[in-house]
């Protein structure tokens, strides 16, 4: 909708759409894997050691970076098809359009923040490759804040557009990292 209350066309959507996907890619993608990159060069400079083999530092990172790059790629795809939304909303501004329909299926069956979780896992990865301790620390740091971020506020807007049926996703679907199995039913 524009400010003036009328539905914006296509196109405007569509613009939305890219614009959310650009500035969520420059942060997700570029700006915060330079920071970390940034901060394993600082590591070195302090003379922490990591295995100079890069097989043996693909071989430590990949089995976290894999599953985020899927988690990532998976939500994306079934936010925009079943949520017929973007990801790029924060603090009560949406770049993107923002989800007309609650997704739970998909990535979102095993976890409330696919997205989080695929990019932590993919962090958490470099930090693991540059064996990094400084980057490991800032991630324990950017997790505890994403955490604050998701409870107060994208939480609170899920509960506002979604109701009830948002109230009872959060109770059987973990926040960030995935659970695989389905939360045993409380007996009656």
């Amino acid at each position: 909708m524009k400010a003036n209350g009328k539905r914006e066309g296509n196109g405007g959507e569509f613009l939305r759409y890219i614009a959310g996907y650009l500035a969520g890619g420059a942060l997700f993608l570029v700006l915060i894997p330079y920071g970390l990159v940034r901060l394993s060069q600082l590591d070195r400079i302090i003379a922490v050691e990591f295995p100079e083999f890069l097989a043996v530092r693909l071989l430590i990172s990949l089995p976290a970076f894999l599953p985020g790059a899927v988690f990532m790629i998976w939500s994306n795809i079934f936010l925009f098809k079943i949520g017929k939304g973007g990801p790029a909303a924060g603090f009560d501004i949406a770049i993107s359009p923002p989800t007309k329909r609650l997704v739970v299926s998909g990535p979102y069956r095993h976890s409330r923040n696919p997205m989080v979780f695929g990019a932590f896992s993919m962090y958490f990865a470099m930090g693991l490759f540059f064996f990094s301790v400084l980057s490991l620390a800032a991630l324990t740091a950017f997790l505890g804040l994403a955490r604050i971020y998701l409870k107060r506020s994208e939480e609170k807007r899920l509960l506002r557009d979604f109701g009830e049926e948002y109230a009872a996703y959060r109770n059987r679907v973990p926040m960030i990292f995935p659970r695989f199995r389905p939360k045993p039913a409380r007996p009656s």
